[in-house]
């Protein structure tokens, strides 16, 4: 049997690093939930059982988000990637004014191609001439006459670029893909017309993606549209139009339990994650250049730490390097190369100090 001395340092981007306790909460009731009698993977989304995990799940979730009256909660599938497609179509559609989008990165980009299949969307800022690594300057952002919405990407994973302040929007709801900071640190959700998130990064594992939307941009989505791909039918249905991903939303369930329980709330687990990004982006600055930072000082994500070195080699010697030192998941992605260390939640302290400790080494060693 597999033991925590066997597990890797893992530092994917997603599916990432899940809480230990989590896993072993998980271990401990996969052959038979309390009182059930059956695996979570075996029960009917209709049971009581699994009623009492969606509802629990959604008040634990709602309580660390900071959900009111103004907004409904709602857990969906197809990840942010079908987001993309969702929020013109129920927010976008029947509207006189374009869909503005802030891009400031890869996944930014990608919402802005969806919604232009579906509507008039405009370009109020774009980074790629400096291969998205920064954000925009206030006065840089030109948003369109009475936007229907505008949109932004809260964290970067690919370019690990993340807003630590909002932009102003004025009247215009603004529309915020989450995915790889949700839970990470508080939230000011009135703030937001649309917030929503894939799981696979802080919050659980793929295959559930969780959507809060104010209740009066509901009154948008057309009667027209396929009900699933409607808010209103996950709102009507209690997030269980069809069968939900069962196991999936357990497992967010679980997250939450450990956010409020364990952590104790998200303002714990920012300043946590704060911690942890300090220690790796100070290894970058006293390294006299040898790591080179992808994103500009004032734009760094705590999630995602993106750095190059001075080769291409060097870059492979040290991602072999490190996989033998258990040290797993570094490589950057391929639009823009180098490293990429992911520190979600749920990578432990241990795990940072074990990868700044490498990069000592592997720096002395090679620069």
């Amino acid at each position: 049997m597999a033991t925590v001395a066997d597990r890797l340092f893992n530092f994917s981007a997603g599916p990432a690093v899940l809480p230990l306790p989590v896993l072993e909460r998980a271990r401990e009731e996969l052959l038979s939930l309390p009182g059930v009698g059956m695996s979570v993977l075996e029960i009917s989304h209709r049971s009581k059982a699994f009623d009492e995990i969606l509802d629990r799940t959604l008040a634990d979730l709602g309580r660390l988000i900071g959900i009111g009256d103004d907004h409904e909660l709602i857990l969906l599938q197809g990840g942010a990637s079908l987001q993309f497609s969702m929020v013109p179509l129920n927010l976008l559609q029947g509207q006189s004014g374009a869909a503005d989008y802030i891009v400031t990165g890869t996944w930014g980009r990608g919402g802005l191609k969806e919604a232009r299949r579906i509507g008039s969307a405009h370009v109020a800022w774009d980074g790629e001439a400096t291969g998205y690594d920064r954000l925009p300057q206030a006065d840089e952002i030109k948003l369109s006459d009475h936007p229907a919405y505008v949109h932004i990407t809260s964290n970067e994973t690919i370019q690990g670029v993340q807003w630590q302040r909002l932009p102003a929007v004025a009247a215009a709801p603004l529309v915020c893909d989450t995915s790889s900071d949700f839970l990470s640190r508080p939230i000011d959700l009135s703030r937001f017309g649309l917030l929503y998130a894939c799981a696979q990064k802080n919050a659980g594992i793929a295959g559930v993606t969780a959507v809060a939307i104010r209740k009066d941009l509901l009154e948008r989505s057309a009667d027209s549209l396929p009900a699933m791909l409607d808010y209103r039918t996950f709102v009507a249905k209690g997030s269980r139009p069809n069968t939900p991903p069962v196991f999936a939303i357990y497992i967010l369930g679980l997250v939450c339990e450990w956010l409020l329980n364990e952590v104790g709330g998200l303002e714990q687990i920012a300043a946590q994650n704060a911690a942890k990004a300090a220690v790796l982006y100070d290894t970058l600055d006293a390294s006299g250049g040898f790591y080179r930072g992808h994103a500009a000082e004032a734009c760094r994500s705590t999630m995602n730490v993106t750095f190059r070195l001075p080769s291409a080699d060097l870059e492979q010697a040290f991602l072999a390097e490190a996989a033998g030192h258990g040290l797993s998941d570094l490589k950057g992605h391929r639009s823009v190369g180098g490293i990429r260390a992911s520190v979600y939640n749920a990578m432990p302290e241990a795990g940072v100090l074990a990868l700044r400790d490498f990069m000592h080494d592997f720096k002395n060693a090679r620069g």
